[in-house]
């Protein structure tokens, strides 16, 4: 019995130095990946902000009224800035100073570039102010101005920020390139009596309201090769149009 008894204290010192064993293993093994991940993580840190990581180009893109210049320079302030400590913010602020800028997006290039992408704002006809003709978008933000009427803009006769200008706008926008050449004004006193007269002819468009503008511009399309001697296409009700 005596003999059992020590053969079984035996087994379970054993058995208890194999435990520690595999415990003392599995808590080095994580210690050490703890310890690389920690080693990962601050080398990312040290490199991310270090000067090797510092702003020192600004590529501008996307502009062709901008000038691409002058929004470098407004942003130069970022020039230094380790990536991921540009600030976004000031970028904002600097870049509102552009009227002609209607949205922009950045993205970082390691290890030193900013791409700044410029949309631009597009025109969509021509105000009359006093005694100059404005370029204006559909937002009515002024894009350009002229002491005569340009051509290839139609000229929008309602003043900008109406209920009239915002219909006029949606509704040349929604027109296609050769339909949007063709018209010579446009005019809405209402956000539901959109018109506009034609360059060859001087016919009238009646449109009515900016719903259904796509298929209004396809039928308009349509009508002007099929009755290109109208004097009046009404297509307040499109599935309905009239040409008189």
């Amino acid at each position: 019995m005596r003999g059992a008894r020590r053969e079984r204290k035996r087994f379970e010192r054993g058995e208890v130095r194999r435990f520690t064993r595999r415990a003392r293993h599995r808590r080095i093994v994580w210690l050490s990946a703890a310890g690389v991940l920690v080693a990962l993580v601050l080398g990312v840190l040290l490199v991310s902000f270090s000067p090797l990581m510092a702003l020192r180009t600004i590529d501008v893109q996307g502009t062709s009224k901008v000038n691409a210049s002058a929004v470098k320079q407004a942003l130069d302030s970022q020039l230094g800035r380790p990536l991921p400590l540009i600030d976004q913010g000031a970028i904002t602020s600097k870049l509102a100073a552009f009227p002609l800028i209607r949205s922009f997006s950045t993205e970082v290039h390691p290890p030193s570039t900013l791409v700044v992408h410029i949309v631009e704002r597009a025109p969509v006809g021509v105000l009359k102010t006093g005694s100059k003709y404005t370029v204006v978008d559909p937002a009515g933000v002024v894009i350009s101005t002229f002491p005569d009427r340009p051509a290839g803009y139609p000229l929008i006769g309602p003043a900008e920020g109406s209920a009239g200008f915002t219909a006029v706008a949606g509704v040349l926008q929604s027109l296609p390139a050769a339909v949007l050449a063709k018209v010579n004004t446009a005019t809405a006193t209402t956000a539901d009596n959109v018109s506009f007269t034609l360059l060859s002819n001087g016919a009238t468009v009646v449109w009515g309201s900016a719903d259904q503008s796509s298929l209004k511009a396809a039928v308009l399309a349509d009508l002007l090769v099929k009755a290109p001697h109208a004097k009046t296409y009404d297509l307040s009700s499109p599935h309905n149009a009239v040409t008189r």
